[in-house]
């Protein structure tokens, strides 16, 4: 198509622009509108999203005596616990004020294993992340959610991605050797394919280093785990393409959590410039979810339902997806 909108059945530009929304106008203007980050507007709603809905409401309720006490089962209390709500303010542009600050510490020092991947539990023995338990999918959302906060340069992170780098495995159907740390903990992660949650995450992860950051080896990664989800054509089995990976991708909702959906994976791709024909189905998919109005729809709620508040419900007009969405055409078709 020769403009990018030319696929959709009306502008929701304007809508994602309204004020109740300071994170989605933040990005709207930055994805969309193309503004650039000194913008007055875009300063302008950055302020707003510490100040204005709902980043501020989770961090009062995380104030409160209930939350602090919980700060131990951070990965198994879902979605509540802490890992998951860095997760959301990463992804609704919170900037790291000192609440977070505290947050990030406490998931660095708990979560994080003494090679850099991240844990579902602390050790208590030797203190750190369980080194057992570290897996692709948490360490690529943290890893992800640390550099977004404003982390990157942290040598902490730094040791998370190069986790990443030394320990992704891309397995399409034949499981490599040999099966030591970390990879004999987690048939479901490492086993003969891939847990397409992991390589995901790992990509998400990776492309929120700038261009001018990016070692070789994590170039050659990103390149690696982009084509490993190109040859799935997005969505699909690599060996069959006439299957889908999973069902649950063609049903999108905001925030995903640990797990992913088709929307997700191209904004990833296309974030990393990544404009490949194997895409092109998958992006006929998002052109047909719009309705009428060029809006997205909630479709699931497994993950944002559960948060200590909730995003979004079932069947409505999201303004995360319909943002999104928008912004994965506007990057696929200029």
């Amino acid at each position: 198509m020769s403009n990018w909108k030319d696929g959709l059945k009306a502008d929701s530009t304007d809508w994602l622009l309204e004020n109740e929304n300071p994170s989605v106008r933040c990005f709207t203007l930055k994805d969309i509108l193309d503004k650039p980050e000194e913008d007055e507007q875009i300063q302008t709603a950055r302020r707003d999203i510490m100040q204005t809905g709902l980043v501020p409401e989770i961090l009062q309720l995380q104030k409160e005596p209930f939350y602090l006490q919980a700060y131990p089962r951070f990965y198994t209390n879902k979605y509540k616990g802490l890992v998951w709500q860095l997760i959301v303010l990463a992804e609704l542009g919170a900037s790291a004020n000192p609440q977070i600050m505290e947050q990030c510490e406490y998931i660095l020092n708990n979560s994080q294993d003494k090679n850099g991947g991240f844990s579902q539990h602390a050790s208590a023995r030797l203190g750190g992340g369980l080194q057992s338990e570290a897996i692709p999918c948490l360490t690529g959302n943290m890893v992800w959610s640390l550099i977004r906060l404003g982390y990157l340069d942290d040598l902490r992170v730094q040791k998370g991605i190069d986790w990443i780098i030394r320990y992704m495995r891309l397995n399409d159907g034949i499981e490599e050797n040999p099966q030591q740390a970390p990879y004999e903990h987690y048939e479901m992660c490492w086993g003969a394919h891939t847990c397409h949650m992991g390589v995901v995450k790992a990509l998400k992860a990776l492309g929120a280093i700038p261009e001018e950051k990016r070692t070789g080896p994590i170039q050659d990664m990103i390149e690696k785990c982009a084509e490993f989800m190109l040859m799935h054509h997005v969505y699909k089995r690599s060996h069959n393409l006439i299957r889908v990976s999973k069902p649950g991708w063609l049903k999108f909702g905001f925030p995903l959590m640990y797990q992913t959906d088709t929307l997700e994976i191209l904004d990833i791709l296309t974030e990393l410039g990544i404009l490949d024909s194997r895409m092109d189905e998958a992006i006929a998919v998002v052109l047909t979810k719009q309705d009428d109005m060029g809006r997205w729809r909630v479709e699931n709620t497994y993950g944002s339902d559960r948060l200590l508040i909730p995003i979004g419900q079932k069947d409505e007009q999201s303004k995360w997806i319909t943002l999104r969405a928008m912004r994965v055409l506007n990057r696929y078709y200029k």
